[in-house]
This record gives C-alpha cells, structure tokens and sequence, in this order.
C-alpha cells in the first residue's frame, strides 16, 4: 500500500496581491518519480521552493509525513530539509572548488565527519553517478552533462529521503537526458527515495514519471493530477492533451 510522503492541502501560492497558483491539492507517495509540469509561467518551479522551503504560501499546508513544515518549529523543519537533496537547473556548483570538495561540502557542513571520511564519501557519491576519477576535476573543466551529474552526487551527499529536480535535462542533447532519467532512477531505487521533478521535457515525462500534477497559467491552478501515461491515455482537459502530444493527437 502506497504511503504519502508529501501532502499538498488547499495551496495557494502568490507574490504580494499577484497570485501564482491557487487551490492545490495533491499527495506525492513513497518512492514516486513524481512531476510537476504545465507551459511556461505557471509556477512549477515556484512550486518547487515552496516544497523545499525557500518561499511560505500564502495559504494552505506542506506536510511532510505527519507534520505541517510551516507550522513545526524551526528544528523540526531542519531536521526535515536534512532529508532533502536538491539538483538546481544550473548545478549550482562551486567554481572555485573541485567536485569533490563541492559534493564534501554538505558533509563538512552537517556531520561531524573527517576530512579523510568525507574524501571519500565524496568519491562515492561521485562514482554512483559515473564520474569516478574526476574527483580533482573544476566544474569548467567537464561538459555540461557531467557538471549535472556532480550536482546530483552532492545532493545525494547527505542520503536524503527525497530528491527535488528542477529541470533536470535543460541544455543537454538527447542522449544525455536519456542518460540522466536512467540515472534518477537507478538512484531513486537505491536509495529508496522519493524523486519530485520539475520539467516540460516530455520523454523524460513518459519515461519515468509515475504520477504528476498539471499547473495551468490561466486559471492559475492544478487541472489534472496522476501517472503521466494515464493522462495521455485519457486527457482530463484540451490543454493537457495538447501539452503532452505536443499539439498532435493521441
């Protein structure tokens, strides 16, 4: 039986007086590849600093398990992002830092680990994502798919419970992308976590995506919700129809 790990309750999420979206209502489970997707401007990835608590909504819950994130107290709200790994759309790497160091950089922060243990975690790490032996290596110094890569391994610095994406695939040709989405899951079934993924890339979305929420930029709320191949089969609105055929037919 299917446990939820986040909860998404009555959500509204604005700017001020401009509201982004409205109303959302929604369970990512244990173990899903879950996707946050609609076209440009809806706040998918507005959506995804709230989950990882960077922004406070306006109205509504986050729950994580049984607790209410906005409404816990400061360290139970840490103990939970301690949970989360983040891999930003740039990589967010340091430029100044080899990858190892940067993948280090969480362990030095948060463990009270040695520098010669945190070596080689950061090896480790490292090497799950196919990058062993460029431990010495400067971000400048690879391509921009493997500069993804190094910042997955130090999201999964830490061993975290989920794994938040947002826009994983953005400036990589095909085969790295495919790359990429085989990678997310091999991570996500080793580690047992929890994948949230923000993205407009469709194969990436039919490959391995196992449940979803649609935001909509014009009525500024969620218009469809489940397993992304169960809303190709039976679009619950004409714009996901047309999203996720890209304007062709079924």
């Amino acid at each position: 039986m299917a446990r939820p790990h986040i909860v998404v309750r009555n959500l509204t999420m604005a700017y001020g007086e401009r509201i982004i979206q409205k109303d959302l209502d929604f369970t990512i489970e244990r173990g899903d590849i879950f996707i946050i997707m609609g076209g440009s401007g809806c706040g998918k990835s507005t959506l995804l600093r709230h989950l990882i608590g960077l922004i406070r909504p306006a109205r509504g819950q986050i729950l994580y398990g049984d607790t209410d994130f906005w409404a816990a107290e400061p360290r139970a709200r840490m103990e939970i992002l301690r949970q989360i790994g983040v891999l930003y759309q740039s990589g967010a790497l340091w430029s100044s830092m080899t990858l190892a160091e940067n993948v280090g950089l969480p362990l030095g922060e948060y463990t009270d680990l040695k520098g010669d243990e945190i070596a080689a975690l950061a090896s480790l790490k490292l090497a799950l994502v196919g990058l062993r032996g460029f431990e010495d290596y400067y971000p400048f110094e690879i391509s921009g798919g493997m500069q993804k890569r190094a910042g997955l391994a130090r999201a999964i610095a830490m061993d975290p419970e989920i794994l938040f994406f947002d826009e994983p695939s953005a400036g990589l040709d095909p085969i790295s992308a495919k790359r990429l989405d085989d990678l997310i899951v091999e991570l996500r079934d080793s580690l047992g976590a929890t994948v949230v993924i923000v993205t407009h890339e469709l194969p990436s979305i039919m490959a391995i995506g196992t449940n979803s929420v649609f935001l909509d930029a014009e009525s500024k709320t969620m218009i469809a919700h489940g397993p992304p191949k169960k809303l190709l089969e039976s679009p619950p609105d004409p714009k996901v129809k047309e999203f996720l055929t890209r304007g062709g037919t079924l």
